[in-house]
């Protein structure tokens, strides 16, 4: 039996180590994994936790690395351990990619090598984030504050976890903190994150069936309106619009330039189009095909005398009424030869799933067996 699992692009080239395979969120591919000097470019590192959780760190004792390594990090108290996701130039375009000030950043160094003991240490603090995750919901319940614990992560020594919570307004959590360090024994770190961010720590696939963006390529999380989905003429019906975050698909976002750029010489959808016979309104437009067809009654009376043209036609309508003119009809000479039906057809029968039986068939006829 075909066990199934998620493709993490870890076939990629570039994209795993020579310790394996990594199953990751976020994956990067090491396209310079031919250029080995590319990796003596830089002394940075980037460090990839647990999800989606990243940070660059200086590898100042020169550690010959290599993408997928275990290595142990400076940490605000203690150590942490992560796994090495880029090396060399790459972490320069990374960090340039995602807009980080370095400035401003701290940047903490990379000790050594993950060993062994490093490695069961880590194992035994991440077996405890599930339970503590579940034990701390409960006390938020207790304290009725208003917030919602969505993941936990311990640092690798076992002396600090970084509570990621959701919450719609400020959280009032400072008898919540001295609870939680006094039940579990840690230093405590409050994190608010927002449900797209949430999205992605847990991951998952999406109704396109692929996974989820935020869990395999999106960074920055930048806001998402209705209105580019009217733009698209997309139904606005939020539960086709909405994600795994309850949020409106990031992905609704993406073709909305190439919409905006499409319909710059598409006139406006309130314009009213004056024959003598009388107005028309617009009742829908198809960008792909440039037309856009009118009623002569609005859309809440019902869907008559439906006509459809062409773009330029319609701005020559809108030009003439402008001039305080009528037209005598909104098709051209009455002529619809200037609009063009395009529909995809099947031109190869690739919908047929017995294209293939009739030539089975002719050539079985044809086969025979010779002694």
């Amino acid at each position: 039996m075909l066990k199934y699992t998620l493709n993490t692009g870890t076939s990629n080239p570039g994209m795993s180590g020579f310790r394996g395979n990594t199953n990751q969120k976020l994956p990067v591919v090491n396209w310079l994994a031919d250029l080995p000097e590319t990796e003596l470019e830089s002394d940075l590192v980037e460090v990839q936790f647990k999800n989606t959780r990243k940070s660059y760190f200086l590898n100042c004792n020169k550690l010959a690395l290599e993408k997928g390594e275990k290595v142990c990090v400076e940490a605000v108290h203690g150590y942490d351990l992560g796994e090495v996701t880029l090396t060399g130039r790459l972490v320069l375009l990374q960090i340039k990619k995602n807009k980080i000030n370095m400035e401003r950043y701290s940047i903490k160094r990379l000790y050594r090598k993950a060993r062994t003991v490093d490695l069961e240490k880590y194992e035994e603090s991440k077996a405890k984030e599930y339970n503590t995750m579940i034990s701390a919901r409960k006390i938020t319940q207790n304290l009725k504050l208003d917030m919602k614990i969505g993941d936990v992560e311990y640092q690798a020594d076992g002396g600090k976890a970084i509570f990621y919570y959701i919450a719609d307004g400020r959280v009032d959590f400072r008898e919540l903190i001295k609870v939680l360090a006094d039940t579990f024994k840690v230093r405590i770190e409050m994190k608010q994150i927002g449900a797209r961010q949430e999205a992605g720590r847990i991951g998952g696939i999406g109704p396109c069936g692929r996974e989820l963006c935020c869990a395999t390529w999106i960074n920055n999380f930048i806001s998402v309106s209705t209105n580019a989905a009217r733009i698209q003429d997309i139904s606005t019906n939020p539960l086709k619009l909405a994600g795994q975050c309850a949020k409106i698909k990031c992905c609704v976002n993406y073709e909305v330039p190439v919409y905006v750029d499409a319909m710059t010489d598409f006139p406006s959808k309130e314009k009213v189009l004056q024959t003598l016979g009388g107005d028309y309104y617009h009742f829908k437009t198809d960008v792909f095909r440039r037309t856009m067809t009118y009623s002569s009654s609005q859309k809440d009376d019902g869907n008559a005398n439906l006509t459809t043209l062409p773009v330029e036609r319609v701005n020559e309508i809108i030009e003439i009424n402008n001039k305080g003119k009528k037209v005598s009809s909104l098709l051209e000479n009455n002529k619809t030869d200037n609009i063009q039906d395009v529909d995809f057809k099947n031109v190869v029968g690739q919908d047929s799933l017995t294209r293939f039986d009739t030539n089975i068939n002719r050539n079985r006829k044809n086969f025979t067996i010779k002694n």
